[in-house]
């Protein structure tokens, strides 16, 4: 049995391990565990050179799991993600078809640039994302436990992609948005990669097992019922403020504000939820779950705003 003060622990070895490589991502490493914890996926989102793809690499190096990475491109086929059958012959000249597994077929799979595949292609990937599992031709394959997808797209480079329909990224627990680092970050950043190149050793701080007991832990933070109702009274009014939001969340975003907010609780040694975790969740639990009217977008008002407002 882990004790909460275990946790913290290995919560904070893992932070120390990610950082050798990552400087001044924080909030977005923070929220990637979280996404792990709740057993859920999450999509990154941000400019080109924002160490997206490095720190999901890097996150799988301190995690004892198996990663794989998926480039998507427009030209890539249902099939190069979800494997093939292929004809084997034996030593006794019989030919039998053989699955092949694909590169889905791993605990950490980093779908980089998801926005470039085709619609046929991202949705083989949600299949395997929802029910953890593959289906080619009439064979079902179970995906191995834990499974997540932590998918990377850039908001600027609009030609040649296939924008994620909302109901697919409604899939993702969280969209975590990758900030600029700061000037003294950014200093930090260029001492340690554009230097002479020290290979950082990093260790390996948990492994499948011990990830699939710290999401049991998660699902068994207590909450308070008014913090309950604090946060599904949040999901509830993006329905309500027809002025900036069209359409609100569906019922999908209580329960992963809420998952959320337990695994944040947990990273940082609590036994309880606070109306702080809500809040610090509701932004990647929100902001792909929502859209906007004309009129806040012609306030020039982001996601984010409209979520700051509604949590005033």
């Amino acid at each position: 049995m882990m004790r909460l003060e275990d946790t913290k622990k290995l919560m904070d070895a893992l932070f120390l391990e990610v950082r050798k490589v990552i400087v001044g991502q924080d909030e977005m490493i923070n929220q990637m565990i979280v996404a792990l914890l709740t057993n859920s996926h999450a999509l990154l989102e941000g400019y080109p050179g924002l160490a997206k793809t490095l720190a999901v690499r890097t996150l799988s190096e301190v995690l004892d799991l198996k990663f794989s990475r998926i480039q998507n491109t427009p030209d890539l086929m249902p099939s190069d993600i979800t494997g093939t059958y292929i004809i084997e012959e034996s030593s006794s000249g019989k030919r039998a078809f053989k699955f092949q597994p694909g590169p889905i077929f791993a605990n950490i799979v980093l779908a980089d640039e998801i926005n470039r595949a085709t619609p046929k292609t991202q949705s083989a990937m949600l299949e395997a994302m929802q029910e953890k599992q593959v289906t080619v031709g009439n064979s079902t394959f179970k995906l191995e436990e834990p499974f997540f997808v932590l998918a990377t797209q850039n908001p600027i480079e609009q030609e040649g992609t296939y924008p994620l329909p909302e109901a697919q990224a409604d899939r993702f627990l969280l969209k975590i948005r990758a900030a600029y680092p700061s000037a003294e970050d950014e200093l930090k950043i260029v001492d340690l990669y554009a230097e002479e190149l020290k290979k950082q050793t990093l260790h390996k701080v948990l492994n499948a097992e011990s990830l699939l007991y710290l999401q049991k832990l998660t699902r068994q933070v207590p909450v308070a019922s008014d913090i309950k109702k604090y946060a599904v009274g949040i999901i509830t009014s993006t329905r309500a403020k027809k002025d900036l939001i069209e359409y609100g969340a569906s019922p999908r975003a209580s329960i992963g504000i809420v998952l959320a907010a337990k695994a944040r609780a947990l990273m940082e040694g609590r036994k309880y939820v606070s109306k702080e975790d809500i809040n610090k969740m509701a932004y990647p639990v929100l902001r792909h779950r929502i859209i906007l009217s004309f009129e806040a977008e012609r306030q020039n008002l982001h996601e984010d705003d409209v979520i700051k407002q509604m949590l005033k």
